[in-house]
């Protein structure tokens, strides 16, 4: 028999909860074991509730309970989330969670931890929600060289980049309704700016090349500078946009990893993935481009991604060894500024020799069209240009009063 503690009773934590109770019979037949809750950890009240007996205020309740051999911690942040998880973990339990917050700034330090303890530290649910992609990444795709891994990580930021391609609706109005359905926070910064699909590509690039990224050290753009403008113009190009963490492997044992808007094309298996849904595409030396789809959050579907976790961590016997990656505080990922993209670029400028003297500075461009474009306005795409560089030209360009408007990089996914 496993007996099971939660750390935390909101959204997710009473979503496990439900999980554990309501699809018990199946989940004790893939777990080979009776299963049970037996402690959930809140300091709020929670009465009336056919549960409400398993309720402690005391995180020693649960750490001291030897009957407990596994721990779900659906808390979020990182304090004192990371205290917690790391004391059950010394004292022989393993630890599930959804948390991508504390995977993504101690994900090294906790797995260091498990393996010594001979126990385990699981976190599907912290990417992608329901959609399983860490378990095929370490089992089912172990067989292949992961060169790169891309996609979109936050269904808060594609619900507006929906509204704004398929009903035209400003990024403030479409922010917005996403509040109002409960898809965005009152505060969506973490979602709008990009902060949380790059805890999510640190998780999915660690993972991939077996050293701990930082998310200090991705470059990291949100959505709220594009415009209805910028959609436009996509589509005359023949794409739309979407936000999109990626890492990459490079040929010096580098990685490259950014989040960041993207122009996306209209046949890529990414750009018809619309509304709350999450995409995933890892590309395998062996296996060619593999796409996972589904929710990226939610109540159940997240909860059954722990739950899932809480299950494997009942039948495992030790330690995974596939589930790992080392500390690195090195330069391990390469400067932003040093990689060759091509670009979208929107300027506004009165000067009538403004397209040709954006032509000298960045070689072979292409025009594109919108309707009610405006006589001193014109948009681009460029060959593949380095970073560095294209900052430079532009800093250039600014001084001959040719000023840019949108800035979006073009990827080929």
């Amino acid at each position: 028999m496993a007996k099971v503690a939660v750390l935390g009773h909101g959204v997710v934590g009473s979503g496990v909860v439900e999980v554990m109770q309501k699809n018990k019979s199946v989940i004790e037949k893939k777990a080979g074991q009776t299963m049970e809750v037996k402690r959930i950890l809140d300091l709020r009240e929670f009465p009336g509730l056919p549960y409400s007996d398993k309720f402690t205020k005391d995180f020693q309740d649960i750490l001291n309970d030897d009957e407990i051999s596994v721990v779900a911690e659906v808390m979020g942040g990182t304090h004192p989330a990371f205290e917690f998880a790391t004391a059950c973990l010394e004292k022989g339990k393993s630890v599930v969670t959804s948390n991508k917050e504390l995977v993504a700034a101690k994900g090294a330090e906790l797995l260091a931890t498990a393996r010594k303890n001979n126990v385990n530290f699981f976190f599907e649910a912290s990417v992608g929600g329901g959609i399983p992609i860490i378990q095929p990444l370490h089992l089912c795709l172990s067989a292949n060289r992961i060169e790169e891994i891309a996609g979109i990580l936050n269904g808060t930021t594609n619900f507006i980049l929906t509204k704004m391609i398929h009903e035209n609706m400003p990024f403030d109005q479409a922010l917005k309704l996403a509040q109002e359905l409960g898809y965005a926070e009152k505060d969506p910064t973490a979602d709008i700016e990009g902060h949380d699909a790059c805890r999510k590509i640190c998780i999915l690039a660690s993972l991939c090349y077996g050293k701990h990224v930082y998310p200090e050290s991705v470059h990291t753009e949100g959505i709220t500078g594009l415009t209805l403008e910028d959609v436009a113009y996509a589509g005359d190009w023949g794409g739309v946009i979407k936000l999109i963490g990626r890492a990459k492997r490079l040929e010096n044992g580098m990685v490259s990893a950014m989040v960041c808007p993207a122009f996306i094309p209209n046949d890529s298996q990414l750009a018809n993935i619309n509304d709350v849904f999450n995409g995933i595409l890892v590309r395998g030396n062996a296996t060619g481009d593999v796409v996972f789809y589904g929710k990226g959050a939610g109540k159940l579907p997240t909860a059954s991604a722990v739950v899932s976790d809480i299950i494997a961590a009942a039948k495992a016997h030790g330690t995974s060894n596939s589930l790992t990656w080392a500390d690195c505080h090195e330069d391990y990922v390469i400067d932003y500024k040093k990689c060759d993209i091509a670009f979208y670029l929107r300027f506004v400028s009165n000067d009538p020799n403004a397209k040709a003297k954006v032509q000298a500075k960045l070689g072979t461009v292409h025009f594109l069209n919108r309707d009610d474009q405006p006589v001193n306005e014109f948009a681009v795409t460029t060959e593949t240009l380095n970073e560095g560089a294209l900052e430079q030209a532009l800093d250039e360009l600014s001084k001959e009063n040719i000023k840019l408007l949108g800035k979006i990089r073009i990827l080929d996914y």
